[in-house]
């Protein structure tokens, strides 16, 4: 019969070697994360928005964008941003009138109400517009360097994906048009990464299984083609 002692021993060693695999692995999923936040095209800004981080800017962005998306579905371009500079003139309009209306009456001299937001440099500097132009100049180069592989054949199968989605595509414009689909974009942009970071385990499972089953199909696909590479579904 075995030693109680021993037996202590063995159990909180194998506990110890349990939970530094935890910690290894909650660990490497931190940098996982880490690194997939630093590598990812969206601003750290646009991040603390749609995962809703301050729910009074997340939703004043999201009510606005929205507004003005509903807003260019039922009037035109002109009509819906000539509407806005009006509002906007009638407001501070309103507001140098009343403020003038105060002065006079109180007999001060405060000035200008908005001489504080005039004395402001709102130029663009030219270091920061050469830098956001270099930044779109590299995603245009790089996504036409992308379409001339895709229409160009490079690989067969990555141009059959992009033929059924585009068939996909017409259908999808037969139904919606442009507005419609920014509309439904906006609305999934604030909702998919919350529901998504509420559910995380569950989706990645579904995730996991769905990828597993393109990889499949897609192997299959490439036997029966000649020529065609090896591809993966990340």
């Amino acid at each position: 019969m075995a030693d109680p002692m021993t037996q202590s021993a063995q159990i909180s060693s194998s506990q110890g070697l349990a939970d530094g695999q935890n910690s290894t692995a909650s660990s490497k999923d931190s940098k996982f994360s880490d690194s997939f936040l630093s590598s990812s095209p969206v601003s750290p800004q646009v991040q603390e928005l749609v995962h809703w981080r301050d729910p009074k800017k997340s939703g004043v962005v999201f009510g606005t964008s929205l507004l003005l998306l509903l807003s260019l579905a039922a009037f035109s371009v002109i009509s819906v941003v000539s509407y806005l500079l009006l509002a906007l003139l009638c407001v501070t309009i309103a507001f140098r009138v009343y403020k003038s209306v105060v002065q006079a009456v109180q007999k001060s001299s405060d000035g200008h109400p908005f001489k504080e937001f005039m004395e402001k440099d709102v130029s663009i500097p030219p270091e920061t517009f050469h830098k956001h132009v270099d930044s779109c100049l590299c995603c245009v180069n790089r996504a036409l360097k992308y379409l001339s592989r895709l229409f160009l054949v490079e690989d067969l199968v990555d141009s059959l994906k992009l033929a059924v989605l585009m068939w996909l595509m017409t259908y999808v414009g037969a139904v919606f048009n442009g507005i419609t689909i920014l509309i439904l974009a906006d609305i999934l942009l604030f909702t998919v990464p919350l529901v998504y970071e509420k559910n995380k385990k569950q989706i990645d499972h579904y995730i996991d299984i769905a990828r597993k089953q393109i990889n499949t199909i897609v192997s299959k696909i490439q036997e029966k083609l000649p020529g065609a590479k090896r591809t993966k579904v990340e």
